[in-house]
């Protein structure tokens, strides 16, 4: 199993150590525009090996996609943040071009890969690789989903003093303040959180989660990297392992929740095909009206993309 990771920052290096640490593949290969970032990353990391006894291969190259080659998962998560001065249209045509191109040198080489994006604004730069490849949409999908869940449930796990094990959620829609978190799925130990937490203290946990980034942004100074490039690393090991696992992905719909044509974060079953199923839940009159918002906010985005022509 090859895994290759574009983009070593913060988040692309996070998912590699975590992959490298639970031997979810036999080799790690890292590739950056900045000289020598990935090259020394990759360096440090495999020293590491030394002391986590880790088997993994794990190299790093200055933009040479033909390290690559035969990859079987392609994780993307180039991209520049939001500057001072960019407007929303900027920020996506900046990143709609650097995915468009890492995704077209990387296919070349690895035809039969499966991409995981990381990009943002996510579920348009999962859109974007998907246009980019021709894949099956099956195989391009976007992480969003796994780590909006994480953060609901750890704000969960902190209000009740409870194990984060035990906890089980869902969270749908589009990456950003429109998600819409489930609380009617969310359950401890198979208990309703509606038993344990009163609705105004879950309504609260709820509108913190969907401002989660933005918090550490605020904090930091920068994005989040430890959760992104961990959640990214667990839907690899997904589809390495062909666990089957039900996880909330960005994917794309094609008539599931009377959607279609659009890229927006549902549960989906990922194995080593990629997304195997997408899983339909039986929503009430609100949860639909919340999740048809968010996804009018996600096509808002797509239509910007598509009135600049980039395809």
């Amino acid at each position: 199993m090859k895994v290759t990771i574009i983009g070593a920052g913060n988040v692309g290096a996070t998912c590699a150590d975590t992959i490298i640490r639970r031997e979810v593949a036999n080799e790690v290969v890292m590739v950056d525009l900045k000289e020598n970032l990935a090259a020394g990353k990759a360096l440090d990391m495999s020293q590491a090996n030394s002391i986590s006894l880790s088997d993994v291969r794990v190299t790093g190259y200055t933009d040479d996609y033909s390290k690559t080659n035969d990859s079987d998962i392609i994780v993307v998560t180039s991209g520049l943040p939001r500057k001072p001065g960019m407007s929303r249209d900027d920020l996506i045509k900046t990143n709609a071009e650097i995915v468009k191109t890492v995704v077209n040198k990387s296919i070349k080489l690895s035809p039969n890969a499966k991409i995981i994006v990381v990009s943002n604004p996510l579920d348009v730069m999962t859109y974007v690789a998907y246009l980019a490849s021709n894949f099956d949409s099956k195989r391009v999908f976007g992480m969003a989903g796994v780590l909006d869940t994480a953060r609901y449930r750890q704000f969960i796990s902190q209000e009740l003093n409870c194990s984060i094990k035990d906890i089980q959620a869902i969270l749908m829609g589009g990456h950003g303040d429109t998600m819409v978190p489930l609380s009617r799925f969310t359950t401890i130990s198979g208990i309703p959180i509606e038993d344990l937490i009163s609705k105004t203290k879950l309504d609260e946990i709820v509108e913190r989660t969907k401002f989660g980034g933005g918090e550490i942004v605020k904090l930091l100074g920068t994005s989040a990297w430890y959760a992104p490039g961990m959640a990214a690393a667990q839907m690899v090991e997904a589809i390495a392992k062909d666990q089957k696992r039900v996880l909330p992905c960005c994917a794309m719909l094609s008539g599931q929740y009377g959607i279609n044509d659009m890229y927006l974060g549902v549960p989906v079953k990922l194995g080593k095909e990629g997304v195997e199923e997408i899983l339909e839940l039986e929503l009430n009159e609100q949860e639909m009206e919340m999740l048809n918002d968010s996804a009018q906010q996600v096509k808002n985005i797509m239509d910007a993309l598509d009135a600049m022509k980039l395809f």
